[in-house]
C-alpha cells in the first residue's frame, strides 16, 4: 500500500479518485462496503468511458479492489484496505488529497462511532494481542487453520534444540496419565526422562521374543517391572510399535512421528459436548429450525467419538481393565417440551438423562435452568434470550457432570456462542482442555450488528453474545472450523472470526485486537455425514421400497393442508431445496429466481421443504415475514402448477430418502443462502448423488471447490443464478451421461474429505496435543484466562442481567 497510494496521488488518476469520492458522496451515504464500492466505481468508469483495463489494472483500480470499507467525512475519507487475507490497514485521505496516512485501529473505531453519533472520548478498550505475542505464530496466511501441523513442527524443533529439557517434559506428561486409580504408561519405578529412554531398549528386546499377537495380559507383569504400565498396546506387536515410535521421537524428532505417537496415547476417556439451547432430542424431533443443524452435528459427533474412543481403548489394551469411554451431550432440561409447531410431537427434552441411540455409553444429560421466572425457564428459550441463565447453569451442570463421570472429563467441546461460553466457564473451573466449535457466528451474519447494537438490543441482545464470543474464543485451547473461510474469509470477503479482530460496540467498548488469526489454536476439521442415513441413490439395496414410494408421493403428488402447489408436468427435472425459513437462508430468493426465469420453468419444477407454511405458525416476526413473502412470490409469478411447497418436519431417514428420490429423477439441489458458514445439507445432498448449486458466500466454496465456478451461485444475482442452472440442465439434456458424471463426482468429493472417522481422529489428536502444550506452556494461558474472567464479570454479566431485568 505504501507504493500503491503515492502512485495514485502523484498521477493523473488523482482527479479520477476525487471525482469517484464525489460520486460516493452524491449517494447521500457515508459508509460503504466492498460490493457497493466496486459497483459505484464500475458505474463511474463506464460513465466516463474509461477503458476496461482501468477498472481492473490501473493503480486506482487496484486500490479500490483492495478497499473493503470506506467512510466519508467532511474533512477526510477513510479507507479500510485488505492487502492480503487476514491483514487490514486503515488509511485516512484528506479532503484536498494531499495526505494519505496510515492510522491506528483505534482511530477507525472512533470515526465509526462518530458516524452513528455515539462517540465518546473515554471508552473501554479490549486488546488481546499481549497474550499472543510470545506464542508461536503461523506466518504464512495460506497455513492459517492448520494449527496442528504447525504445532507438531514447532514441538519437534524444540525437541531438537533442547532434547534433555523436552524429554523431561514429555516424561512428566506421560507420567501424569491415569484413569481413576489406574496408572497408565509410565510407573513411579521411573523417575526421569533419561530413565524412560534407557528402558525402551530392554523392553523392545523382551517384546521381540514374543509372538506378535501375544495378548498384553500375558506379559503385563514383565513390562511393569521395566517401568511400563498399561496403555502401550493390546498385543506384543502393538506395544512394540508404540515404543518404537517413542524411541524414534526421542532420537530423531519429526512431525509425522510425533503425530503417530500422540495418536496412540490413551489420554481421552470422558468427553462432554455442550449444546445448550438446541431442543436436543433424537429421531423425529431433533431440534428447532434455528438449531437443527447444530443438534444433528452434535449427535453424530458424539456417536463417532464414542466409537473412536472404543477403538483406541481396545488397541491400547485397556478394555481388559474394564476401561470404557463415556461421552455426554450436555444441554438444558425443558419441562414443557412439546413442540409448539407440531403439538402432537412430544420430545424427551424433559428427561434428565437419556441414552444416545446406537451407542454403549453415550448420553444426553439435561440440566434445568434455575427458575428465575418459571413461565420462561420451563419453556424453550430462543438462542438470543438465553444469556442470563448460563452462569448458574454452569455451576449446576458441573455437579451433574462430576457425578455422571465419577470424575472430571478429559475434554470439553462447546457448540455455538452459548455452549462455548459454558465450555469456557467449565474448563476454567475444572482445569480441562476446551475446544470451541461455532460454525455460524451471528456477528458477521447481521451487517452492522455491532455498530447499531443499541437499536437491535431488545430483539437480539448482541452485546451479551459478542462479548461471550470474545471470551470463549480466546479462552479456548483450540478452535475447530469447517473451512478456511470461517477464519479469514477470501480475498474478497472477511472471515467470521476475522470480524472479531477489530470492531466497535459504541458506548460499550472498543475491540482493538480481539483474536489472533495466526494462532495455532485454529484448526480446520470439517464434519462428516452419516452414510447410514445419507447414502447414494444408486445403493438400492439399502433403500426401503415402501418408504421410497411414500416419500415419492409426498414430494410429487400427495395433497393435504401442509402442502401448497401441484405439478402440472411432474416429469420435469426437479429443483430441490430444504431449509429453515429465514432471511439469511433466502428460500424466497430461490422462489423469485425461479419465478423470473421462464427458461427454468420450462425445464424444471421447484420443490421446497420447510417446517412452516403459514405466517400464524411462525415463531418470530422475521419468519412470518419470509413466509408471507414466499406466498406472494408464488401468486405473483403464477407458480402453483410448477411448485410444491411442503411444510413438515421429517425424520432424518425420510430426509435422506427425499434427496435420493430427487436424484432418481435426475434433479438438482440448490442452497440459495445469502451467507452460509458451511452447510450440512450441502453434504447430505452431495453424498446422495445430487448435483448441488450453492451460494458463493461462505464455506460452500470449499465443499464443492473441485467443480469450479459452475456450481457457485450469487443469490443476489437472480438472472445469473438462473442462467447457471439452465446451462447445467441444457448440458444434461444434450449429453446423456453428464448428469451421472457430476453426480458421481459429488459423491466422491464427500467421501474423500467429509467423513466422521477423519473428523474424530483429528479432534482427538488435537485434544492430546493441546493438553500437552498447556502442560508445557501454562503461564500465558493463566494471564489470558484472568483477563477473560474480568470481561465476564465486568461486561458480560451486567449485559446478561439487564436481559433478565427486562423479562421480570
Amino acid at each position: 500500500m505504501y507504493e500503491l497510494v503515492p502512485s495514485v496521488l502523484n498521477s493523473e488518476e488523482k482527479n479520477t479518485l476525487r471525482q469517484f469520492i464525489s460520486c460516493l458522496g452524491s449517494t447521500g451515504k457515508n459508509y460503504f462496503l466492498r460490493n457497493e464500492i466496486l459497483q459505484v466505481f464500475g458505474d463511474y468508469c463506464h460513465q466516463i468511458e474509461k477503458p476496461a483495463y482501468f477498472y481492473h489494472s490501473s493503480s486506482l483500480g487496484a486500490l479500490i479492489h483492495y478497499t473493503h470499507e470506506m467512510i466519508l467525512e467532511e474533512e477526510n475519507t477513510w479507507f479500510v484496505l485488505r492487502p492480503k487475507i487476514g491483514n487490514q490497514e486503515v488509511w485516512r485521505l484528506t479532503a484536498d488529497l494531499t495526505q494519505f496516512d496510515l492510522m491506528t485501529p483505534k482511530s477507525l473505531l472512533d470515526v465509526s462511532d462518530r458516524l452513528v453519533n455515539r462517540y465518546q472520548p473515554n471508552i473501554l478498550e479490549i486488546d488481546l494481542q499481549p497474550f499472543y505475542q510470545n506464542s508461536p505464530k503461523i506466518n504464512d496466511p495460506r497455513n492459517i487453520g492448520q494449527g496442528l501441523t504447525f504445532l507438531n513442527h514447532y514441538l519437534c524443533n524444540q525437541f531438537i534444540t533442547e532434547p534433555k529439557y523436552w524429554l523431561e517434559l514429555l516424561f512428566k506428561a506421560l507420567q501424569k496419565l491415569a484413569y481413576n486409580e489406574i496408572q497408565l504408561l509410565v510407573s513411579d519405578r521411573l523417575s526421569s526422562g533419561i530413565e524412560l529412554a534407557k528402558q525402551i531398549k530392554p523392553a523392545l528386546n523382551f517384546l521381540n521374543q514374543l509372538p506378535p499377537k501375544e495378548p498384553y495380559a500375558k506379559f503385563r507383569t514383565q513390562l511393569q517391572e521395566l517401568g511400563f504400565e498399561p496403555g502401550w498396546g493390546n498385543n506384543a506387536a502393538r506395544v512394540r510399535e508404540t515404543l518404537e515410535l517413542l524411541q524414534r521421537l526421542i532420537d530423531t524428532p519429526q512431525p509425522a512421528i510425533l503425530e503417530a505417537f500422540v495418536a496412540r496415547i490413551p489420554a481421552v476417556f470422558r468427553v462432554v459436548l455442550i449444546s445448550i439451547h438446541g431442543w436436543v432430542a433424537q429421531e423425529d424431533v431433533l431440534g428447532r429450525d434455528e438449531t437443527l443443524s447444530q443438534v444433528i452435528y452434535v449427535l453424530e459427533q458424539a456417536r463417532s467419538l464414542e466409537n473412536k474412543l472404543q477403538q483406541q481403548i481396545k488397541l491400547a489394551g485397556l478394555d481388559s481393565l474394564e476401561i470404557k469411554p463415556h461421552v455426554i451431550i450436555l444441554t438444558r432440561l425443558i419441562p414443557n417440551c412439546n413442540d409448539v409447531a407440531s403439538p402432537s410431537q412430544g420430545t424427551s427434552c424433559d428427561l434428565p438423562l437419556e441414552k444416545l441411540d446406537n451407542t454403549e455409553n453415550a448420553w444426553i444429560l439435561r440440566v434445568p435452568f434455575r427458575g428465575f421466572n418459571p413461565e420462561i425457564t420451563d419453556n424453550w428459550i430462543s438462542k438470543f434470550e438465553i444469556w442470563p441463565y448460563l452462569e448458574t447453569f454452569t455451576i449446576d451442570a458441573e455437579k451433574e457432570l462430576l457425578t455422571q463421570f465419577k470424575g472430571k472429563p478429559n475434554l470439553i467441546i462447546g457448540n455455538y456462542s452459548d455452549g462455548n461460553l459454558v465450555a469456557a466457564l467449565l474448563s476454567r473451573r475444572l482445569k480441562v482442555t476446551q475446544c470451541n466449535i461455532a460454525h455460524s457466528l451471528e456477528k458477521p451474519k447481521y451487517l452492522f450488528s455491532n455498530l447499531y447494537w443499541q437499536d437491535l438490543e431488545d430483539k437480539y441482545h448482541f452485546s451479551a453474545q459478542f462479548t461471550a464470543d470474545l471470551i470463549s474464543m480466546n479462552a479456548a485451547d483450540f478452535i475447530i472450523t469447517s473451512s478456511y473461510q470461517e477464519i479469514v474469509g477470501t480475498p474478497d470477503s472477511m472471515g467470521q472470526y476475522e470480524s472479531y479482530k477489530c470492531f466497535t460496540m459504541p458506548e460499550l467498548y472498543h475491540v482493538i485486537d480481539g483474536i489472533d488469526l495466526c494462532s495455532s489454536k485454529f484448526n480446520m476439521i470439517p464434519p462428516g455425514v452419516s452414510e447410514n442415513i445419507f447414502f447414494p441413490y444408486s445403493q438400492t439395496e439399502k433403500r426401503n421400497a415402501k418408504q421410497t414410494q411414500n416419500i415419492r408421493n409426498l414430494l410429487f403428488t400427495h395433497q393435504n393442508e401442509y402442502i401448497i402447489g401441484h405439478l402440472e408436468h411432474p416429469h420435469k427435472r426437479p429443483i430441490f431445496a430444504l431449509t429453515p425459513i429465514t432471511s439469511i437462508k433466502n428460500i424466497t430468493g430461490l422462489a423469485e429466481c425461479f419465478g423470473q426465469s421462464q427458461a427454468l420453468q420450462d425445464r424444471c419444477n421447484l420443490i421446497l421443504l420447510t417446517s412452516k407454511l403459514h405466517p400464524d405458525t411462525a415463531t418470530n416476526l422475521e419468519e412470518a415475514t419470509e413466509i408471507q413473502k414466499l406466498h406472494q412470490i408464488i401468486n405473483q409469478y403464477n407458480l402453483n402448477d410448477k411448485i410444491r411447497w411442503l411444510s413438515m418436519r421429517l425424520p432424518s431417514r425420510d430426509i435422506g430418502e427425499c434427496y435420493r428420490i430427487i436424484a432418481d429423477n435426475q434433479g438438482i439441489f440448490v442452497h440459495f443462502a445469502r451467507f452460509e458458514s458451511f452447510g450440512r445439507s450441502i453434504l447430505e445432498a452431495m453424498i446422495s448423488g445430487l448435483p448441488t448449486f450453492a451460494t458463493q458466500f461462505g464455506g460452500a466454496l470449499e465443499i464443492i471447490e473441485n467443480h469450479g465456478n459452475g456450481f457457485y451461485i450469487n443469490p443476489m444475482d437472480l438472472a445469473g443464478a438462473a442462467n447457471k442452472i439452465v446451462e447445467f440442465v441444457h448440458k444434461c439434456d444434450t449429453k446423456t451421461e453428464y448428469w451421472h458424471e457430476i453426480s458421481q463426482s459429488m459423491i466422491q468429493r464427500i467421501r474423500h474429505k467429509y467423513t466422521w472417522d477423519s473428523h474424530t481422529n483429528q479432534l482427538l489428536l488435537l485434544a492430546k496435543i493441546f493438553s500437552f502444550w498447556n502442560f508445557v506452556e501454562p503461564e500465558d494461558n493463566e494471564a489470558r484466562d484472568r483477563y477473560m474472567e474480568t470481561l465476564f464479570h465486568l461486561v458480560f454479566k451486567p449485559r446478561a442481567e439487564s436481559i433478565l431485568n427486562k423479562m421480570a
